[in-house]
């Protein structure tokens, strides 16, 4: 009776412990918001196929058409797929390809419907569509943006979507609206050139239980936390930089969670409790896009471009004012950077031990995440332009240029390309990932690529 009692205590106390582990591990699964979980742009034992193509269908488990346009990635919960999308009959010219394009703004003013959709993952059909806003843009667009540029993020339970100054949005699963917030007009601009408007891109990020927003804009920048049940501000604190594009992220100091954030004068750490800065430092790119990317107990920052377009790579347990002195490359907290090797758009990705930058025309450089060290350097297509960032499945990464070619190359030490497949419409968007099934979405269509 006894070695009953004992074994039926061994049972429940394994059932406990993997129903534990299962709730640890089931948002890694996930593609919760921009770039998957933690922006890492990262989804293993995922199953993708060896291989699709859109021009016959193989491989290709749906192809639908989204209407408006949006540079906003795909997210994912469970069978549910998130997307927005800013819809206008006038604004219809699309992406101005190309590298050479300026900095002027698209000359449209037109009224437009800013978007959340929730898609079946496994069909494509229409679950729940939402007009958050409709009217005029406060601010006007760049010839490669959209009024839709920011991801949302989900946690199971609730959806967050922010379209700048046409506010942030939080719906529940089902698609109904819980709360909003409207913060004026949010100047996104080139800041040298104030009429260059570009739109809001930074997306918000979910994590447990916050909702945080990074606005770096011309006037009154500001990080913040709100509660996303009922949307109470937790805290704000003032940033002084100058307009950004970047997502944050999250990252842990043993039981302290942190905020990392990219920026030009004001790259820096936060505390998630209350906002307080924890570390800083200047020099980063001019026109920070690429969201950090955390991982081997540091952050790297993809510094943009400008005078200086760095990579570095900071230690999670900095603190204070880190900034690098002039002439060195490193310091107690910037383990290593590299002052001329930054992306101007794309975030890095660190994979298997391997930190990888892909830059605008195509160029590949492979980095030892600890050292710095460079594995090699690759190319791809032929002068192209690379504006979406990086994905990892199963020892593969997947990047699109703008004119809509999937390369697919392997993991590892040495470059070594295995496929290029066409998708026949530009693309500017990260992939998303989920079981046998990868995303691509494109200027007119969201394309699911998978195992039939």
């Amino acid at each position: 009776m006894r070695r009953n009692h004992f074994q039926i205590l061994i049972t429940i106390s394994f059932l406990l412990l993997s129903f534990a582990l299962a709730g640890q591990t089931k948002i890694d699964r996930q593609w919760p918001g921009y770039r998957g979980y933690m922006s890492a742009g990262i989804l293993d034992n995922a199953k993708l196929p060896e291989s699709f193509d859109p021009a016959t269908m193989k491989n290709i488990k749906w192809k639908i058409e989204i209407p408006g346009l949006g540079i906003s990635s795909p997210v994912i919960w469970e069978n549910s797929l998130f997307l927005t999308t800013a819809v206008s009959k006038s604004d219809s010219a699309g992406f101005n390809l190309g590298s050479q394009i300026g900095v002027v703004s698209v000359n449209d003013s037109s009224v437009h419907q800013w978007k959340v959709l929730c898609l079946d993952k496994n069909s494509g059909k229409l679950i729940w569509e939402r007009t958050a806003h409709t009217g005029i843009p406060a601010m006007k667009r760049h010839p490669k943006s959209s009024h839709a540029n920011a991801s949302v993020a989900t946690d199971g339970k609730y959806v967050i979507a922010f379209f700048g100054s046409e506010g942030l949005y939080c719906y529940d699963m089902k698609g109904d609206l819980q709360w909003q917030k409207n913060f004026g007009v949010l100047k996104s601009v080139f800041f040298t050139m104030k009429s260059a408007q570009w739109e809001f891109a930074s997306s918000p990020v979910l994590y447990n239980g916050v909702v945080v927003i990074q606005v770096d804009v011309l006037e009154d920048s500001f990080l913040a936390a709100f509660d996303v049940k009922t949307g109470k501000e937790l805290w704000k604190t003032t940033r002084d930089d100058y307009p950004g594009w970047s997502t944050p992220n999250i990252y842990k100091v043993g039981a302290r969670t942190c905020i990392a954030v990219n920026g030009y004068r004001h790259i820096g750490g936060y505390d998630f409790d209350n906002g307080k800065e924890i570390w800083r430092m200047s020099g980063g790119g001019d026109i920070p896009i690429p969201t950090p990317v955390i991982g081997e107990n540091m952050i790297y920052i993809n510094g943009s471009h400008g005078k200086s377009s760095p990579v570095f790579a900071i230690s999670s347990i900095a603190k204070g004012d880190i900034s690098l002195a002039e002439q060195t490359a490193s310091n107690e907290f910037v383990k290593w950077s590299k002052p001329r090797l930054g992306s101007y758009i794309q975030s890095l990705l660190l994979y298997r031990n391997h930190l990888y930058n892909i830059q605008w025309n195509g160029t590949v450089t492979c980095m030892d995440p600890i050292t710095g060290n460079e594995l090699f350097t690759g190319k791809l297509g032929k002068a192209r332009s690379f504006y979406a960032s990086p994905v990892a499945s199963d020892g593969k990464i997947y990047i699109t240029d703008e004119q809509g070619t999937v390369y697919i190359f392997q993991d590892g030490p040495e470059f070594k390309l295995l496929a290029e497949v066409s998708l026949n419409d530009p693309s500017m968007t990260a992939a998303a990932i989920t079981e046998g099934t990868i995303y691509f979405r494109t200027q007119h269509f969201l394309i699911a690529a998978g195992n039939k």
